[in-house]
């Protein structure tokens, strides 16, 4: 299991982060959170940002954006790897170190703009679609957590959303959800724009066929599988009845299956995470 973790989430090539040091340094997430429990967990980490991209994929705008200005099509495991390293980094990473990164990321993104296939123009750091990209990253790595790895009451819920805001705010999404219900209002506000595409269904084929894990073994294969149609169950309507989505349903059997290897990774030790490299930064505090 550490060695799957290891593979997970490598530190991707210019992202150095030393999660280890300064001793004591406080990260944009408080130590001991829900913020700092839902992110410890490898596996409902994937099934979250999956299901976050397919609400993020049917969005005309952010769906463009990605598929021509990222690495999603030609290397999906390099893109899922810095994507998910970059969260890690927003909550466990000393504070100085997350908010150089996010800086970064900000002035790359200021270069990415075009148009629509309608022709609707798009700049990925327009606070509209950095607040739909925000929530829906909060949505889905919550509620993974909150399905598969371990129920979460509303107000751990909330707290999660809320813990969200000065990372998100550092991204340049200043009116993303702070609590669940605000979620869901954005939700409603957003659905009459969100569309299906092919493009939905290719991404939901790259994850399916694409080897998450290097080298894992083609029998393993299924697994992934698995995991995608979790994705896929929590992921709320109107996007959950596009015809990509209702063709990948979880069976019982498979949301036991999912249940108990998210389970069984909340239970493992992964010393070499990010989530257990803060938590020893905080226990060894300067004198």
């Amino acid at each position: 299991m550490f060695k799957i973790a290891e593979k997970l989430l490598p530190q991707p090539a210019g992202m150095k982060i030393d999660f280890l040091h300064p001793a004591g340094a406080p990260a944009l997430t408080p130590a001991g959170s829900v913020s700092w429990l839902v992110f410890s967990n490898p596996v409902s980490l994937f099934i979250g940002g999956v299901a976050a991209v397919l609400l993020e994929m049917a969005e005309p705008s952010v769906r463009t954006g990605v598929w021509e200005h990222s690495s999603f099509r030609r290397d999906p495991l390099t893109r899922l790897q810095r994507t998910g390293y970059a969260a890690m980094v927003t909550v466990y990473a000393p504070r100085e170190q997350a908010e150089q990164l996010i800086a970064r990321v900000v002035r790359m993104h200021d270069k990415v703009s075009g148009s629509t296939p309608d022709g609707t123009p798009y700049q990925a750091n327009d606070p509209r679609l950095l607040n739909w990209v925000q929530a829906t990253a909060s949505f889905g790595f919550c509620q993974a957590f909150h399905q598969y790895a371990r129920p979460l009451s509303q107000a751990q819920r909330d707290a999660f959303f809320s813990q969200s805001h000065l990372p998100a705010s550092l991204y340049g999404a200043t009116e993303a959800p702070v609590s669940e219900q605000q979620w869901l209002d954005l939700l409603q506000a957003t659905a009459p724009q969100l569309e299906d595409s092919a493009i939905i269904e290719e991404f939901l084929s790259i994850m399916e066929g694409s080897a998450i894990l290097p080298g894992l073994p083609f029998l393993a294969r299924p697994l992934q599988k698995l995991l995608v149609a979790a994705a896929v169950d929590i992921t709320p309507a109107p996007v959950r009845n596009y015809p990509a989505l209702q063709k990948r349903r979880l069976s019982w059997a498979g949301k036991t299956i999912v249940k108990g290897l998210a389970r069984l990774a909340q239970a493992l030790p992964l010393p070499d995470m990010p989530s257990a490299q803060a938590q020893q930064r905080m226990r060894h505090t300067v004198s």
